[in-house]
C-alpha cells in the first residue's frame, strides 16, 4: 500500500517538471512543490474528479483560490474548464495563462493534478457544472477554432472587460461561455461576444486600487496595465474586472440550471 502510494506521488510530481511555465491568480515565484503539496494537490484533484464522476457531467467550470484576494472581497482567483472527453485524455483542464514576466498568454491543456499544483493560497475548488445543453455547447467549441480565435495573446490581469485591446485569464473563459450560450453562429470574435454580454446584462466585479499600488504596477510588472479602463475610471482608482465570481453569477443567471458545490480539504 505504501508503495502503491509512492507511485502515485512520484508520478505526480515527475508530472510537474514538464508543467508550463505560465501562471494566472498566483505569483510567478519559481517554488517547486513539496511532497505534502503533491499529496494536497492530488487528494483535491481525485476529491474533484470524484465529485464529477458522481455529476455524470462531461464539462465543468473550476475555479481555485490561487492567491488571497479577499482585500478586494474575492475568493477565487483563476478559472478553467475541465472536460472529460478532452481528444488528449480524460478530464484536462482547458485554460489561459499568463507567460510568467510577460504580457502575453496561451491556451493550454493539464491534468486535474497539474492544477492544484500551482503553490495554490487554499486547497479549495469551486465546482460549476452548467446544464447539458451548455456544455456539449462548450464542448463543440473547444474542438473548434473559436476558441483560438476568441482568444487574445496580449494579457492583462485588469483588463477592461468592454475593449478587446487586452484579455484576461477569466475574461477567455467569459467569452466562450457567451458563445456557447448565445443563438447558434450568433458569436464569431470577442466584440460581438462582448456585445451579447452587455446585452444580457453581465455585470462585472468592480475592484479598487490606490494610486501607489497602480504606479508600483506600471514599473515592476509586465502583465498590469490601465489604459484600456475608461479615464474616470482610472482617476477613482476604480476598475471593472471579470473575475470568477462574476462570471459564475452571470452563468446562473442566464442558464438556470447550472449547479455549485466547493470542495475543500478535510
Amino acid at each position: 500500500m505504501r508503495h502503491a502510494h509512492f507511485l502515485v506521488v512520484l508520478c505526480l510530481f515527475l508530472m510537474t517538471l514538464t508543467s508550463s511555465p505560465a501562471r494566472a491568480g498566483r505569483s510567478c515565484e519559481e517554488k517547486p512543490p513539496t511532497p505534502v503539496d503533491i499529496q494536497k494537490g492530488l487528494h483535491l484533484a481525485l476529491k474533484t474528479k470524484q465529485v464529477l464522476m458522481q455529476s455524470d457531467a462531461t464539462l465543468a467550470l473550476l475555479g481555485r483560490v490561487g492567491s488571497d484576494l479577499s482585500a478586494y472581497g474575492l475568493r477565487y482567483s483563476h478559472a478553467g474548464f475541465v472536460w472529460r472527453d478532452h481528444p488528449k485524455g480524460q478530464w484536462l483542464v482547458i485554460h489561459a495563462l499568463n507567460r510568467c514576466a510577460t504580457a502575453t498568454s496561451a491556451v493550454f491543456d493539464e491534468g486535474l493534478g497539474n492544477f492544484f499544483l500551482d503553490d495554490p493560497f487554499a486547497y479549495e475548488v469551486l465546482v460549476v457544472i452548467p446544464s447539458r445543453e451548455t456544455q456539449e455547447k462548450l464542448a463543440w467549441l473547444l474542438a473548434s477554432t473559436l476558441s483560438e480565435q476568441l482568444h487574445q495573446a496580449t494579457y492583462n490581469m485588469l483588463a477592461y472587460p468592454w475593449s478587446t485591446r487586452y484579455q484576461n485569464s477569466n475574461q477567455w473563459l467569459l467569452e466562450l461561455l457567451a458563445a456557447a450560450i448565445a443563438p447558434a453562429a450568433h458569436i464569431n470574435s470577442r466584440t460581438q461576444a462582448q456585445q451579447w454580454l452587455r446585452q444580457q446584462g453581465y455585470r462585472p466585479s468592480e475592484v479598487k486600487v490606490p494610486a501607489l499600488q497602480r504606479l508600483g504596477a506600471r514599473l515592476f510588472s509586465a502583465n498590469i496595465q490601465f489604459d484600456d479602463h475608461p479615464f474616470a475610471d482610472r482617476i477613482a482608482g476604480q476598475y471593472q474586472v471579470v473575475t470568477v465570481e462574476s462570471v459564475v453569477g452571470f452563468l446562473q443567471r442566464v442558464d438556470p440550471h447550472t449547479t455549485r458545490q466547493v470542495i475543500r480539504l478535510d
